[in-house]
């Protein structure tokens, strides 16, 4: 196995691109985790919600921000037997209401952080990391949280350039 894991959550379907709507097959943070995952050996986890947000962008965004104020917990497709084995996590997530989507809430309350650091990373068309990296402190407990990487959702399949510096600065290449 190895000692970096990769765990995202994206979404497909209709997303927003600089203004605009468009369908997209493959989520932006998904197309930025494949990227990673060219540069680093790791292993790759996508974490995807058992009733999944709606296709279409507006009742997605709703959703989203329904499950941020209830402080939802929603149920996982599948979970790890364990994150023993790994040491990093590059962990992956569209900005949602400024913060990680709260399906990746339940993925990181799930797991024993301790002495495992996490690398996170965002896809948003002009939010940044929010109050993200402080949110995964609050739900890995013990983790050491890393700066995170913002990368523009609409350029994510040209972010490659972007991920091979932010993980050479973070000691994983």
């Amino acid at each position: 196995m190895a000692r970096t894991l990769i765990a995202f959550f994206s979404r497909a379907d209709e997303n927003y691109f600089g203004g605009a709507m468009r369908y997209v097959k493959v989520g932006n943070t998904e197309i930025a985790a494949g990227l990673a995952k060219e540069l680093i050996d790791a292993d790759l986890f996508k974490i995807e919600m058992r009733d999944p947000y709606s296709p279409v962008y507006l009742t997605c965004i709703d959703e989203a921000k329904k499950d941020l104020r209830d402080n939802a917990r929603p149920e996982l497709n599948s979970y790890l037997d364990s994150i023993d084995g790994y040491d990093t996590i590059v962990l992956g997530y569209p900005n949602y209401w400024g913060t990680v989507p709260m399906a990746v809430a339940t993925f990181l309350e799930r797991y024993d952080f301790s002495g495992k650091t996490i690398l996170p990373f965002c896809t948003n068309e002009g939010s940044g990391m929010g109050s993200s990296e402080r949110d995964i402190r609050k739900y890995a407990k013990g983790a050491e949280v890393r700066k995170g990487l913002a990368i523009t959702g609409s350029r994510a399949a040209d972010s490659k350039d972007a991920i091979m510096k932010w993980l050479t600065a973070n000691k994983m290449m």
